[in-house]
């Protein structure tokens, strides 16, 4: 798992009729983009340390990749 400051990361609900978990990625703190993440959840505004499992995502927000031809 790789992810920047600003990206979102996306965990799935466990359950049936749970919900998706979205946080925003305030600081990378392994290297290379690597977890821990410390996250500010969107439904709650906590702040937490999160070492995210198998059932995270990141989503790369404002980024655009160009390629040459």
């Amino acid at each position: 798992m790789n992810a920047n400051v600003g990206d979102r990361l996306v965990i799935s609900g466990h359950h049936v009729g749970e919900h998706e978990r979205e946080a925003q990625i305030l600081e990378v703190r392994g290297a290379a983009g690597a977890p821990p993440y410390l996250v500010r959840w969107m439904d709650d505004g906590h702040v937490s340390l999160l070492h995210p499992g198998p059932d995270a995502r990141v989503q790369h927000v404002g980024r655009t990749r160009t390629t040459k031809p």
